[in-house]
């Protein structure tokens, strides 16, 4: 009997396991892939809180001038600390575009900003509870914070300010990936308390998701011409990673393919971000038409236009093997906006393909290798020459750049065969492109059907052939 039911229990592991094992791997997956881009596996966007001087004081009344330099507390008892907030963008290719960061968090008791340089809050909220002749800048519990525009007063910019919260990648302008201000909070209660580190950051990016605070090494500053280090009193890191699914479950680009030595044309996959008319999809014109007036909401872009299509893409990749020699080979880039009332400054192309390694000259665009995974050099950034075709601009005539690539033939690895001279993978700012199916792809001819008599040539041949011999 004990035998019997040691067989059923492993019988019932062995018919459970499976299935548990799948779950957990399901479940995993998910909850790893999430955020991670294995072009850019350490990307991210993170947020430095520097607290710089940190001070009580007790005195008879409170008077703050515009400069950072100079604040005079009276008749109160207050702790405050002087802070500066720094946001990295540590991603290789993907921007923070208009209408930029707003970045918010939540304090934990009664803390207020008295004074910020370089941003500045959306709200002041509620301040009748403090007494003095100068309001702090925000008594809000949850502050939203934007960047100032560029040509702001002179008194109020910090270095690294003022770009409207639009941050370049680290490699395509690595002078604009970073942006910074600074405040000065307290406590509202006149009881001496110390503001505490808040929580719950936000970025107000669509697709970023943000950690907790995490203390490290105080920051190092320096001063002089770098004569001076000085050093922050504590340092706090907040990272924000990315994800494509939470900014949209729809694509926003497209891939075509062709070659030089087949006549089919490849277009992109119908419906591959969108299909007219149904829930969901984004408005679209026809060719030529004028779209409608554009109502602009405050500080928000405008709602995309597309050029009607079958895939329904803002943008349009093509790939045209467009030409082959004895030891090269050569490739024709298309990048079409289809988006009619949106241009895409200092725009990017991701690339992955094997023979990148060996890429000989590019005409018409910059590139930069990315080599994430040692000495695997298989994926490649374009990007636009600046003043020349940095921006891709709406749709329309003007709505395409163009490039063409030169590459080697390497010896072991290249090949007509299977569709290798196409992408594995390409994606537009940062946005993953929707390949076509690899069974579309365009194939070499058959060599058999040219070799191959037809039928009125076989009746020829042997019809002769009776003549000869009899």
């Amino acid at each position: 009997m004990g035998n019997f039911g040691l067989i059923l229990v492993l019988d019932l592991i062995f018919l459970i396991y499976p299935v548990v094992c799948e779950y957990f791997a399901v479940f995993f997956f998910i909850y790893d892939v999430d955020g991670y881009d294995p072009m850019d596996p350490m990307g991210n966007i993170t947020i430095r809180w520097d607290v710089t001087t940190s001070t009580e004081v007790n005195h008879q009344a409170i008077c703050c001038s515009d400069s950072p330099k100079m604040l005079w507390f009276m008749d109160l008892n207050l702790c405050y600390k002087k802070i500066i907030v720094s946001i990295f963008n540590y991603q290789l290719f993907r921007h923070v575009e208009q209408p930029g960061w707003k970045l918010s968090w939540d304090w934990h008791g009664k803390e207020v900003i008295w004074q910020m340089w370089g941003a500045e809050t959306t709200e002041q909220g509620d301040c009748s509870a403090i007494k003095g002749d100068t309001p702090p800048h925000c008594c809000l519990k949850e502050p939203v914070i934007l960047d100032l525009l560029p040509g702001a007063p002179f008194n109020k910019q910090v270095a690294n300010c003022c770009k409207g919260g639009v941050l370049t990648s680290l490699t395509q302008d690595p002078e604009k990936y970073v942006s910074s201000f600074e405040m000065s909070i307290g406590s509202a209660l006149n009881d001496g308390s110390e503001p505490r580190m808040p929580e719950n950051f936000t970025l107000g990016i669509p697709g970023y998701t943000c950690g907790v605070a995490v203390k490290i090494p105080p920051t190092k500053f320096h001063e002089d011409q770098g004569r001076r280090q000085t050093q922050a009193v504590a340092t706090w890191d907040v990272i924000c990673s990315y994800s494509q699914f939470r900014v949209s479950s729809s694509p926003a680009c497209c891939v075509s393919l062709s070659a030089f030595y087949s006549e089919t044309i490849v277009p992109c996959s119908v419906c591959s971000c969108g299909c007219q008319g149904q829930g969901g999809a984004a408005q679209c014109v026809k060719r030529g038409e004028v779209p409608p007036v554009l109502q602009l909401g405050h500080n928000e872009p405008p709602t995309p236009i597309l050029e009607c299509t079958r895939h329904m893409c803002p943008i349009q990749v093509h790939w045209h093997v467009k030409q082959s020699y004895r030891e090269y080979w050569r490739v024709k880039m298309t990048i079409r906006n289809l988006n009619l009332v949106r241009n895409y400054s200092q725009w990017n192309l991701v690339v992955l393909h094997p023979n990148l390694r060996s890429i000989t000259q590019v005409f018409s665009f910059d590139y930069m290798p990315l080599d994430q995974y040692g000495n695997i050099n298989d994926t490649g950034m374009f990007y636009g020459i600046k003043y020349y075709n940095d921006m891709l601009l709406q749709g329309g005539r003007s709505g395409v750049v163009q490039s063409e690539l030169l590459l080697h033939k390497d010896a072991g690895i290249f090949t007509f065969n299977e569709g290798w001279m196409f992408p594995r993978k390409i994606s537009f700012n940062g946005y993953e492109c929707v390949l076509p199916s690899p069974d579309k792809y365009p194939m070499l001819p058959n060599i058999s059907q040219f070799l191959a008599p037809s039928i009125l040539t076989i009746i020829v041949f042997s019809f002769c052939l009776i003549l000869t011999i009899f």
